[in-house]
C-alpha cells in the first residue's frame, strides 16, 4: 500500500538534504578523530624512539655512565637505563605516556635505555577537536537546512506562481496563461506545456460555446413560425400538448443562448438599477401554481449597478423555483446590510438537502423532488441566476433548510 506523504516538496527536500550531509559529517567526523588520534599517538611513539635513540647512542662513549647490577640511573626525566634483558620490548603506551627501549653497548656491557613522550598534547588537540566538532556539525546542519530551504524556496517559486494562477483560472477566463520563468530549466518547460494545454482548452470550450449560441439562434425563428401555426391552428386536444412543448422548447433555447453570451462574457450594459423595483414587479407576476402565495417584504431606494434585464432574469428564475417547489407559501425580501444589497427568496416546501446545496447550481441539475412536481423544470434556472449574479460582482447560494429552502443573492451596492 502506498503512503502518501503530506509534506511539501520543499520540506522534503530539505530534510534529505539535511540527512545526507549529517551522514556524511558524521562519518568524516569519526575518520577525522581516528585518523588524527593514530596520528598523534604514532607521533609520540616516535619521539620516544628517538629520544631512546639518542640516550643509547651518548652512552656508548668512552666514559659512559655506571650501572650497578640491577640499579637504574635516571639520566633525564624521561630517560631511564637499567641493566639490559634479553629481547627488545617494543614500544608500549601507558595512560598518559609512549615508551620507547633501545638497547646500548657500553664498556660494562649492555644496559637498556628506556624513554617515554607524554600524551597529553594528543589528549588536548582531540578534545580541542571534539569540542569543535560537537557544537560545529549542529551548527553547519542548520546553516545546510537554511541554504536548503532558500535555494529550494527559490527554485519554487515559478511552480508557485503557475499553481497560484491556474488555481484563478476558470471557463470564463481561459485566455489567462501562466508565467513562463526566464531560466530554460524544467519548470519553464511545465510552464510552457500548461500554456499550451490552455490554448487547446480554450478553442475547444470557445468551439463548444459557438456551437451552442449559433443553434440555440437558430433554433428561434422555426420555434416562433411554429407556435404562431399551432395558437392560430383549430383548437384540439394535440394542438394544446405540442404548443405546450413548444414553450418549453423557446424557453431551454432562451437559457441556453443567454448561457453561451454569459460564458463568452459578453459585456452588458450597466448603469444604475433600482433593484427594489424590479425585484416588486418580478415577484408580483402571475405564476402558474396559484395556490402558492408570494410575501413581498422589499425595503425602498436600493439601488445597484447592472443590467436590468439580467437583473430581472435573476429574480424571475428564483421566484419560479420557490413557486415550484413550495407548499403554500414564498417570501421575498431585499434589504441593505454592509453596503450589500442582499435579496433573499425562501419558500416552506421540503427544502434542498446538506449534500445538493451546491449541484442545484450546476447546469440541468434536478432534485428527484423537483422531478416529481415539475416534470417541466429544465435544470438551469439557478445556474442562470448564479452566472448573473457572478457578472454583477455578487454571489448567490443556499442559505437556510431543510426543512425550506432559502436563497441569498448579494450585490454591491453604487
Amino acid at each position: 500500500m502506498k503512503v502518501r506523504s503530506r509534506m511539501s516538496v520543499r520540506l522534503r527536500a530539505t530534510l534529505a538534504a539535511t540527512a545526507v550531509v549529517a551522514v556524511a559529517l558524521g562519518v568524516a567526523s569519526a575518520v577525522l578523530v581516528g585518523v588524527l588520534a593514530g596520528n598523534l599517538a604514532d607521533s609520540a611513539a616516535a619521539e620516544a624512539e628517538r629520544r631512546a635513540a639518542l640516550t643509547a647512542e651518548l652512552l656508548t662513549v668512552p666514559s659512559p655512565p655506571e650501572v650497578a647490577g640491577g640499579a637504574r640511573l635516571v639520566v633525564a626525566p624521561d630517560i631511564v637505563v637499567r641493566p639490559a634483558e634479553p629481547g627488545v620490548p617494543p614500544p608500549t603506551f601507558t595512560d598518559r605516556f609512549a615508551v620507547a627501549s633501545r638497547p646500548a653497548l657500553t664498556a660494562d656491557g649492555e644496559v637498556l635505555v628506556q624513554a617515554r613522550a607524554s600524551l597529553h598534547p594528543a589528549a588536548a588537540a582531540l578534545d580541542t577537536l571534539r569540542s569543535v566538532l560537537l557544537p560545529g556539525v549542529p551548527a553547519l546542519l542548520l546553516l545546510v537546512a537554511a541554504l536548503t530551504w532558500l535555494a529550494v524556496g527559490r527554485a519554487l517559486a515559478p511552480v508557485s506562481a503557475i499553481r497560484r494562477e491556474l488555481a484563478d483560472i476558470t471557463a470564463t477566463d481561459l485566455h489567462r496563461r501562466v508565467p513562463v520563468p526566464p531560466a530554460r530549466d524544467e519548470v519553464r518547460l511545465l510552464a510552457e506545456t500548461t500554456n499550451r494545454t490552455l490554448d487547446r482548452l480554450e478553442q475547444a470550450v470557445e468551439q463548444h460555446r459557438r456551437f451552442v449560441a449559433d443553434a440555440a439562434h437558430e433554433l428561434r425563428s422555426p420555434l416562433a413560425v411554429l407556435r404562431t401555426r399551432l395558437e392560430i391552428a383549430p383548437p384540439q386536444p394535440l394542438a394544446a400538448e405540442a404548443l405546450t412543448d413548444v414553450e418549453r422548447i423557446q424557453g431551454l433555447t432562451t437559457d441556453l443562448l443567454l448561457l453561451a453570451r454569459l460564458d463568452a462574457d459578453e459585456p452588458a450594459e450597466h448603469r444604475e438599477v433600482d433593484l427594489g423595483q424590479v425585484v416588486a414587479e418580478e415577484a408580483a407576476l402571475a405564476r402558474p401554481r396559484t395556490d402558492v402565495r408570494v410575501d413581498m417584504r422589499v425595503d425602498a431606494g436600493i439601488v445597484v449597478r447592472g443590467s436590468a434585464e439580467q437583473l430581472r432574469r435573476l429574480v424571475a428564475n428564483l421566484v419560479d423555483n420557490a413557486v415550484r417547489h413550495a407548499a403554500s407559501t414564498v417570501t421575498v425580501r431585499l434589504r441593505e446590510h454592509d453596503g450589500e444589497a442582499v435579496l433573499e427568496v425562501e419558500d416552506d416546501g421540503p427544502g434542498i438537502p446538506t449534500d445538493r446545496q451546491e449541484v442545484v447550481f450546476d447546469r440541468f441539475a434536478r432534485l428527484d423532488e423537483a422531478r416529481a412536481r415539475d416534470a417541466g423544470g429544465s435544470g438551469l434556472g439557478l445556474a442562470i441566476a448564479r452566472e448573473i449574479a457572478v457578472h454583477h460582482g455578487g454571489s448567490l447560494a443556499v442559505a437556510g433548510g431543510p426543512p425550506g429552502a432559502l436563497l441569498r443573492a448579494r450585490f454591491p451596492i453604487g
